[in-house]
Order: C-alpha cells, then structure tokens, then sequence
C-alpha cells in the first residue's frame, strides 16, 4: 500500500524552466534556537523579500502537540485566532532579483525519514543546486567578540577554515542535521553554520547571531540578504549591555572571565573546546542554565532587559 505524500504543491508554474537549479535555505524553528534567531531571520526575510508560497507539508501528520503547544487567542469570553503549526517551502527573490528556495516553519515530531524522503524528491525534481541549514546554539561565550560559527557540511570550499569551534561530540539530533547526512549519501550538496550565541542572551532576541545567520547563508548561495534592520538592533542591543556592564562590576567581571576563556582559544588554537572543562566533558544543559540563570541574577530589571526591542512575529505565525 502506498503511503500519501505528506507534501502537496501549491504553484501553478512548475516546469518554468526559473525553478531549475536554485539553491536552497531550510530554517526550522527547533528547540535550541538561542537568541530567537529563527523568527528574527524569517521576519526579515518575509518582511523585505518577495515571496511565493510553492508546498505545504501536512503539519498535522508530522507535529506532536503536546511538546509544541500551538498559540491561540482568548478574546475576553472566547477563543480566536489559533496559529496552526506551518511547513512551507516558498519562492523566494532575493534585493538582487535572484530566485531561491525557502523551506521554514517548524521542525516535524514525526515521520522525519518520510520528510526528508520527499524534501529530496523535491531537491531532484527540480535540481536544486545546494542546500544551505542554520541553527543558533547557546555557548560560553561573550557578546562582546564576533559571533563564532561551526561549519558542516560536504562542500568543503565553504565550510573549511570558517569554525571557531569544531569539536568531536555526540548531541541531541535535529532533523536538518539528519537532512544532511542523507543528502551527502546520495551526493547532493549541502552545508550548514551553526552560530554561537552567548548561553545568558539565549532566552531573548539577540539580533547579532540573526545577522551573522543571514551573512553565511547568503555567502554561500551568494544571494543579497537583508540585515540593515538587524544590524540597528544589535547596535541598541549592544548599547544596552555596554550601560549594564559599566553599572554592574559583577557583571563586568562575568563578562571578563568569558572574555579571556574565548580569547585564549583563539589565539592558542587549541583543539579543547570551548564548552569542554579540564576533564574534556562536555557540560550539561543544567549547568549551562545555571551560569546563564545567575548572571542575570546580577542585573537589575532583567524582565525589561530581556523584553526591549522585542516584535510580534510576522510572516511565520500569520496567515498568508
């Protein structure tokens, strides 16, 4: 008995001759996404780019409710406005009218093997040239040096010499990072960047890990991609930490201690990792939260901090 496709097209022109080898973005709100990076990139790119919606996938099929939990409204008396969870790939133009692919909504619960079953049907059937993933993960790390990077992929030209941090772990798997190991069995080519965000910014927006985001992805699928409005944030943003820091010796301490551990990487190019101890264990969820927990115990107003500069989001929970 054949299984239905979990992925249905939507557009009219399918054998314009446009579509043809295009690269490919897939951005998938996951459950590590530190520094909100996925909405503050899809925002971006829906909010300044034009779109065109291409397949849907049956999000019903894939998505477990009880571990995302979708947002509704309550309207006084009523309920309204439920935001159903989305999978879409979109036609996108770039601001130099170069077509790519988009693929973004949430990540699946289920059937990840059928998905990227039929991702790949997609990617062949109109040969799609590269596939391009982002993540944003939580690290020691201070906001106060570049966003650091771990590059992956099979496409050597645009991953070598590019990581800051390039360890040999094992980790909680993700369905793009199991997208990419299909793809390089098959002999399609596919790279990824994972950003580093500094594990106490992980719970609010941190704009500079969405700008550094959109700077590789567009790099590699050599696309124009808009971060002005990004790059405005993270000024504020920097702004704002610059005033806790000169308030709050505590804090700057902190931050100096991160300092000087990221800087003593960099230029010893040790192999350890950043997020190794002595004992070359790698440390755990709780004892990053923990760290992360207590330095903004230091800082006062911490809610308003964390809050400021926050929007709604736009295109990934609206209704097209």
């Amino acid at each position: 008995m054949s299984k239905e496709s979990l992925m249905t097209l939507v557009a009219d022109d399918l054998d314009n001759s446009r579509l043809q080898g295009l690269g490919m973005y897939v951005l998938l709100k996951s459950m590590s996404d530190a520094g909100q990076s996925q909405s503050q990139v899809t925002n971006e790119l829906f909010g300044r780019l034009d779109s065109e919606l291409f397949a849907t996938f049956d999000a019903d099929e894939l998505v477990a409710y009880t571990s995302q939990r979708p947002r509704l409204t309550f309207l006084g008396d009523h309920f309204a406005a439920y935001q159903a969870p989305r999978i879409e790939i979109y036609l996108m133009t770039d601001g130099m009218d170069r077509k790519f692919w988009f693929l973004t909504g949430v990540e699946p619960d289920l059937k990840w093997e059928r998905v990227i079953a039929e991702i790949l049907g997609f990617i062949e059937a109109f040969n799609v040239a590269l596939v391009v993933g982002s993540a944003s993960i939580p690290m020691p790390v201070p906001h106060t040096r570049p966003v650091g990077v771990t590059a992956h992929g099979n496409r050597k030209d645009l991953i070598e010499n590019i990581s800051t941090w390039s360890p040999t772990v094992e980790s909680p798997a993700g369905i793009t990072s199991l997208l990419e190991i299909r793809m390089t069995e098959v002999g399609r080519d596919i790279v990824g960047y994972s950003l580093h965000t500094p594990h106490y910014l992980a719970e609010s927006e941190y704009p500079a890990v969405a700008v550094a985001t959109l700077e590789y992805v567009g790099a590699a699928l050599k696309l124009a991609l808009p971060t002005d409005k990004l790059r405005e944030a993270a000024r504020l943003l920097e702004q704002q930490l610059a005033e806790q820091l000169e308030a709050n010796n505590d804090v700057r301490q902190m931050v100096d201690g991160f300092e000087e551990r990221f800087d003593a990487h960099v230029k010893e190019h040790e192999p350890r990792s950043l997020l190794l101890d002595e004992d070359k264990q790698m440390p755990g969820a709780e004892e990053l939260g923990a760290s992360a927990e207590h330095f903004l115990s230091l800082i006062e107003n911490t809610n308003d901090w964390l809050r400021n500069g926050r929007e709604e989001p736009r295109s990934g929970d609206q209704d097209q």
